[in-house]
């Protein structure tokens, strides 16, 4: 049977919003880590037959398939192709997915997926928002006459979504208070004890993570007002706007022996499910148990899990669902202390994933997040 290897996985440091990595170009940010990918990997890049890379909001210097710019700009050969995929915040989650699915198919051998986002310079949502010379400031729902007659047209917010996570599981503020209080200690953990420095590739200066609160307390938390009127969520229990990029070279087994590459885990299942897109977020729950159950596993089975922390809600809800670890799940903290660089987030999370398995000696680990429209990509990864 064919199959999908992951050889090498590297990442940026993730910026905080006007921080570190905010004057720089969306390309360039990409281009830094496809570098580094192919330095490391020791691999002739000319042999790489698809660049595949995540990007949401692909507008200003985000557009123009900015996988393909990454790629020139890194000063790579021109022969190879490059294609930009936005499935919401699971787009370089989904890169991944795509370069996996041409190993497994037998039509290509070795394929770079990954993702970037610099949401400094491009707001989230912007293309939606902003007027712009063709002069759009609606949404992608509205003016849908069969979008309204399915959904209403009420609006569709993933802060309204967060909201009904919670309220449908029953889970306080005090709650997600504690968790995201966690998330930063897990981070600034990981941060002191050096878990990120061999997966992450310094830039211009930058050379950790800037998200993580050393100074957070549950009692400043307490005093932030809500994001929503009457709601329980807050700034502090979603996640933080950053910059960011990464990427993994995927490889087949005929690669991996033409070019003396060493796999370090493989593809053992990947799957992506829908659910209500008007509560958008908990699609990550119906999307493990689908998961689990076509890889014939149970969540005990899983050593390692990083799920996007897109809101507190969305894995409080998670885990009282799927039973998982709280100890080893999100082990060294989330994107509420590390930040969510939409089309970068997971990638790096499957890197992060894939060097905390290494650093503990686990086989298994999944990687879930939530996706706008409702949606939720699952990949389960067997360390080698």
């Amino acid at each position: 049977m064919a199959e999908a290897y992951i050889v090498e996985a590297v990442r940026a440091p993730v910026g905080r919003r006007g921080g570190g990595l905010a004057g720089a170009h969306p390309a360039d940010l990409g281009a830094h880590v496809l570098s580094a990918l192919i330095d490391r990997a020791e691999v002739d890049p000319a042999a790489v037959e698809d660049v595949v890379f995540g990007c949401v909001d692909a507008v200003g210097p985000q557009a123009g398939d900015i996988a393909r710019t990454c790629w020139l700009a890194a000063g790579l050969p021109e022969e190879v192709p490059g294609v930009t995929v936005d499935r919401q915040c699971g787009s370089s989650q989904q890169a991944v997915h795509f370069a996996a699915q041409a190993v497994l198919s037998g039509t290509s051998d070795l394929v770079v997926a990954g993702g970037v986002q610099n949401m400094s310079q491009i707001p989230i949502a912007y293309a939606m928002t902003a007027a712009g010379p063709l002069g759009f400031t609606e949404g992608p729902f509205n003016g849908s006459k069969g979008w309204v007659r399915r959904y209403g047209d009420g609006e569709v917010s993933q802060f309204a979504g967060a909201e009904m996570i919670a309220r449908d599981w029953d889970i306080s503020r005090e709650e997600m208070e504690a968790f995201a209080y966690e998330s930063h200690r897990r981070a600034v953990r990981a941060i002191d004890e050096g878990r990120f420095e061999r997966e992450t590739v310094p830039y211009e200066g930058l050379t950790a993570d800037e998200g993580p609160r050393r100074d957070t307390t549950l009692e400043k938390m307490a005093g932030l007002k809500t994001l929503v009127h009457g709601g329980r969520l807050t700034a502090a229990l979603a996640s933080q706007i950053s910059d960011g990029s990464a990427a993994l070279l995927i490889a087949s087994e005929r690669a991996v022996k033409d070019h003396g590459l060493t796999p370090r885990a493989r593809v053992h299942h990947l799957s992506a499910r829908g659910e209500d897109p008007i509560r958008m977020l908990s699609a990550p729950i119906p999307a493990t148990a689908y998961a689990l159950k076509k890889a014939g596993m149970t969540i005990g089975d899983i050593d390692t899990v990083e799920i996007n922390e897109a809101f507190a809600s969305v894995v409080l809800a998670w885990l009282k669902e799927t039973g998982a670890d709280p100890s080893t799940t999100n082990p060294n903290g989330g994107a509420i202390a590390l930040g969510h660089p939409l089309g970068a987030t997971g990638a790096r999370l499957m890197t992060t994933l894939l060097h905390e398995l290494e650093r503990t000696g686990g086989r298994y680990g999944l990687q879930t997040m939530c996706e706008g429209g409702g949606q939720a990509n699952v990949t389960i990864l067997e360390r080698l």
